[in-house]
């Protein structure tokens, strides 16, 4: 009987060596990958920390892109104030010039036709502007110098 404890005893001893060798195996397998594992976290730790970065630098241009934003739509409102302040004011000179045309047109129609048959006067040079011969004349004049 003892022989056959011994025998027991025997093939519980192999059968515990056979795992033993396995399981040395998975744990030298494990501290290769543990540090595998571990470079690769260490890895991914400097890429957060860039990523992270990246994105500090990334919001700070963002909010200096906005601010650049926020000045030019500034300007542009003013210069979009003058201008529609310039128009307005195009507009009633226009307004103004177009009825002072209308009203002289009949008496330049009414005028008699002098202009042809009048000979040239010497003390008057080509390059003066010839005087004004009717008062709508002179108020288009007038209102020419004014808008200026």
């Amino acid at each position: 009987m003892e022989w056959l404890l011994e025998l027991a005893l025997i093939v519980l001893l192999a059968a515990t060596l056979f795992h033993a060798t396995r399981l040395e195996r998975a744990l030298g397998v494990l501290k290769r990958d543990r540090a595998t594992l571990e470079a690769l976290v260490a890895g991914f730790n400097a890429s957060t920390r860039q990523a992270e970065d990246g994105i500090e630098r990334l919001r700070a241009e963002a909010d200096g892109a906005g601010r650049q934003i926020a000045r030019q739509t500034e300007m542009a409102t003013v210069l979009k104030d003058d201008l529609a302040f310039l128009t307005e004011r195009g507009e009633r000179l226009a307004d103004r010039l177009d009825r002072l045309v209308r009203t002289a047109r009949p008496l330049v129609a009414d005028a008699p036709r002098t202009a042809t048959t009048e000979p040239q006067r010497p003390d008057v040079s080509p390059a003066e502007p010839p005087r004004a011969r009717s008062q709508a004349e002179r108020d288009l004049l007038k209102a020419l110098r004014m808008a200026r």
